[in-house]
């Protein structure tokens, strides 16, 4: 067993003002987009003009915000939140979706593109090699915060979290800090460095997060108000990937075949 490591979740504080490291992860993800996502638009061939890349970072942490909101109340808590409704808007409180959130972002750079005058995918696909880092950095924050944590293991990385009994539990947190994070952003960056058909990108994006999402959830404590949703072993968080996986597939074949026959996608 490893010793979690019990790191206080306040970084410090200005008088009453207290900085938690959840805060400042998501920081430290919003300033690595901005630096990559600059040295991107750089590029002649970038669809974004430096400039526009603090805006489409802005509509795109509103789709996150809202969008991760509304899909936790959806997906995970619904009964909760019809009785009472109040609530849904104490976000200090926790509950955010990721499915949601992505929902969110693509709706928001939907619009956006719009804006512009870009294609969605134009869009998107600038972004998506930029987008595992926040999600390296939250799970991060996840983990500091000793929330979402995985199943009792005998293995001997298992840590007692805070919180969640005396046993020791897989740190499902730094398995997908790994996979959503480091090894996607890597394959993303490293495909998107070379000319793709329009939406090829974004379409490895979804095929990616939805298979390590799908596949981390194995080892991943159930949310307690769930539980496991069929056969004793799927949860929420597979169901709402498997469209991602199917999606992103889908949208990479399209991509292509559309290359095939000399038209953007």
């Amino acid at each position: 067993m490893i010793p979690y490591p019990h790191i206080d979740p306040i970084a410090f504080a200005i008088g009453p003002v207290k900085i938690h490291w959840y805060g400042i992860m998501y920081l430290a993800g919003f300033a690595a987009y901005l630096a990559l996502g600059t040295y991107r638009a750089r590029k002649p061939e970038s669809p974004l003009k430096p400039e526009q890349v603090g805006d489409a970072l802005f509509y795109g942490a509103l789709g996150v915000v809202l969008g991760g909101r509304i899909g936790y109340v959806l997906f995970y808590n619904l009964p909760f939140y019809l009785a009472h409704p109040a609530q849904v808007f104490a976000v200090w409180d926790g509950g955010m979706s990721f499915h949601g959130g992505m929902v969110g972002v693509i709706l928001a750079m939907a619009w956006y593109a719009r804006r512009i005058g870009l294609r969605l995918f134009q869009v998107t696909d600038f972004i998506a090699p930029m987008v595992p880092i926040g999600l390296a950095c939250g799970r991060i924050g996840n983990f500091i915060n000793g929330e979402l944590w995985g199943k009792v293991t005998t293995l001997p990385w298992g840590m007692v979290f805070p919180n969640a009994g005396p046993l020791p539990r897989q740190p499902s947190q730094l398995y997908e800090f790994f996979f959503e994070g480091v090894v996607l952003f890597t394959t993303l960056w490293v495909f998107s460095k070379k000319p793709r058909p329009l939406g090829a990108v974004s379409g490895l994006f979804l095929l990616f997060y939805g298979i390590f999402r799908f596949l981390v959830e194995f080892v991943r404590e159930p949310d307690p108000q769930l539980g496991y949703l069929a056969f004793g072993w799927v949860t929420m968080g597979q169901i709402l990937s498997l469209p991602m996986i199917l999606g992103g597939a889908g949208l990479l074949m399209w991509a292509y075949r559309a290359q095939q026959r000399g038209k953007p996608a």
